[in-house]
This record gives C-alpha cells, structure tokens and sequence, in this order.
C-alpha cells in the first residue's frame, strides 16, 4: 500500500497515514498503535473513530474501507462485503459442515468461518502497516496480542440513539429507529460472540466502556487519547 504524508480529513482512505504525530496531539509513537471501537447501533462508533483519526492523524476504517484496503491488499472482497458483522445462520453452517456447501454456492466465494479468518489476517495486516483506527468487525478481538492496542466500547441508552438514527435520516421516526437499532444490536452481539467466545459489550472486554449519551464527541475523544498515551 501505498504511503502518504498528509492527514485524513475523515473521507475514505486506503493509505497509511502521517508517519508523524500531530502538533496538538503528540507524544504517541506514530508506528505502534490501533485503536478499535465497539458500538451500540447509533452510538456514534464511526463519528468517534473519523474524529480520532482527524486529531491523531491515522488511518481510519470502517467496513467500507476495510474492504477497499483488503481489496487492494490481494484479499477477496468479499471479506467484507458479504460478512457484515452477521454469523453463519444455522442452515447455512450445517450446509457448510455436512456437506461443504459454502455460503453463496452459486457463486465462486468462501464460507462463514474461512471468511472471517482472512478478515482477521487482513486486520491484522493493517495494524501492522501503520497507526490506525478500526472500527467494528471483532477487531478487539483479533488484536488481542497487539502490544498497543487499545479497546473502546461506546453505548448509550435506546431512547438517545434512536433520536441520532432519526437525526441522520436512517429511520423516519422514533419507533423505527429503536427497531433497527435492536436489530443491528442483536446481529453485531451473536457475530461477536460467535466468534470471539466472548459476550459483546461487556465491559471487562475492552480497556474502555463509555456512555456516549454522557459526553461530547470531544470529550470522548479526550479520554481515548489520554488512555492511548498511557
């Protein structure tokens, strides 16, 4: 991948980012650390990341543009773009096991389980390349070695989220937005426990569990950065 010196604006990126810190930020190594982010539905995960990216001057990626750089990488995109933070269905997995019918067999692609292996190596492999951002896809989890990885989960009550869902035009009223955000938070909860063996958004899980509904996109970022730094 190819580098480049100038710093995100939060538009989407494929490249390693500033080899340098930023002036207002600085005192963080620039080559050894990621931070990930887990999210409630609605709780402002990619905001949060886009702005952290902004301030410290990294890499940021969400599933589109972990697909891109997976993608540009030699990885098959459909990594990302079938395996949306959704676990096997049951007939799907008993398919797969019992007689190794993939997922999409119609189509030339990989089941569940060998899909989800080759996101993790391509997490991996860009966590490796630079100072990043990552947000959802169990990067918590996978990067559980990484000797600088800092874990975030950010939650806040239904009722909050919901009125952001509104706010940014994904649902036309308050009931549907609580609906999709139940929803979204049920499938991103059984894909994180599935393969991690871990229970999503408990908090002994991740170095920080914020309420989103409690501060400013600032101040979340604050506390982040001062985590990292130590």
């Amino acid at each position: 991948m190819r580098k480049n010196t100038s710093a995100p604006k939060g538009a989407k990126t494929d490249k390693v980012m500033n080899t340098e810190p930023t002036k207002t930020e600085g005192n963080l190594n620039p080559t050894d650390y990621v931070i990930v982010i887990g999210r409630e539905f609605g709780s402002g995960g990619r905001r949060i990341g886009k702005l952290l990216s902004n301030r410290l001057g990294c890499s940021y990626f969400d599933k589109e543009l972990l697909a891109e750089a997976a993608k540009s990488m030699g990885f098959t995109e459909e990594i990302f773009n079938e395996h949306d933070e959704k676990k096997p269905s049951f007939f799907n997995s008993f398919f797969q096991g019992v007689y190794g019918i993939t997922q999409n067999y119609h189509d030339i692609t990989i089941g569940g389980a060998a899909l989800y292996k080759e996101q993790s190596v391509a997490i991996k492999k860009l966590s490796e390349q630079g100072p990043c951002v990552i947000v959802g896809r169990t990067a918590d989890y996978v990067l559980r070695d990484h000797p600088r990885m800092l874990s975030v989960f950010l939650h806040s009550p239904i009722e909050h989220r919901a009125a952001r869902i509104v706010e940014r035009g994904d649902a036309e009223s308050l009931s549907k937005a609580v609906e999709m955000a139940r929803r979204h938070d049920r499938d991103r909860e059984s894909y994180y426990n599935y393969y991690t063996g871990r229970k999503w958004g408990r908090a002994n899980n991740y170095h920080l569990s914020l309420d989103a509904s409690r501060l400013d996109d600032e101040e979340i970022a604050d506390i982040i950065i001062r985590s990292l730094r130590k």
